[in-house]
């Protein structure tokens, strides 16, 4: 277990989200995610009657295509569980979705076309996570696929697949800095990017 060992506790909540990057057969990519919110007991709702423990209050789907642009070509979004009868009038809307591309302001361009009360926070929640999920699926998918097509083997302990990676997403002026492991004065842009590393240099290294 990762985390230290917690003090005594009752479990209340739990939220479980689920996201799965597919290759189409037609070239494309879905990303598809699933939430599910449920309590450890039950709780009286004006519309259900009573929501039993384990029963889900939140049950929601959503799939994003996308091409290798990262342009969304078509979004579904289904609310299978709710809190109130009328949620589920909220997920059509996000076929809006349809021709935004996912980059920098993504976000941004989301809540403009299904934020406030013509959306859903918990099916827009899934989108920063989806988005991410995008670019670990088509970028190292595509990557792999060049790397395949130029005839060269993969090889164990190196850089290969990371340097195509990060080469299509800006390569060191997109990513440097951005994480613990991306730190300018790191060990890996000194491998990577020995031009742009900030760190200390060996004495002996100095010298030469």
């Amino acid at each position: 277990m990762p985390l230290s060992p917690p003090v005594a506790r009752e479990p209340l909540h739990k939220r479980a989200i689920e996201i799965n990057g597919y290759r189409r057969a037609d070239g494309l990519y879905d990303i598809e995610a699933q939430l599910t919110d449920t309590k450890s007991y039950a709780a009286p709702n004006f519309d259900r009657g009573t929501i039993q423990a384990g029963e889900p209050i939140h049950g929601m789907w959503m799939r994003l295509t996308v091409d290798e642009t990262m342009r969304i070509v078509a979004c579904e979004a289904v609310s299978d569980f709710t809190p109130y009868e009328l949620c589920p009038r909220a997920a059509p809307n996000f076929e809006r979705l349809v021709g935004l591309e996912i980059k920098a302001g993504f976000l941004r361009e989301v809540n403009h076309r299904v934020g406030g009360t013509v959306g859903c926070t918990h099916l827009r929640e899934l989108l920063q996570q989806m988005a991410t999920t995008a670019f670990q699926t088509i970028n190292p998918a595509r990557a792999k696929r060049e790397i395949d097509q130029e005839g060269r083997r993969l090889q164990p302990g190196t850089d290969q697949m990371d340097e195509r990676v990060t080469e299509k997403m800006g390569g060191a002026p997109k990513i440097l800095n951005t994480c613990l492991a991306y730190a300018a004065d790191g060990p890996l842009v000194q491998r990577r990017w020995p031009h742009l590393y900030t760190g200390a240099v060996p004495t002996d290294a100095a010298a030469d």
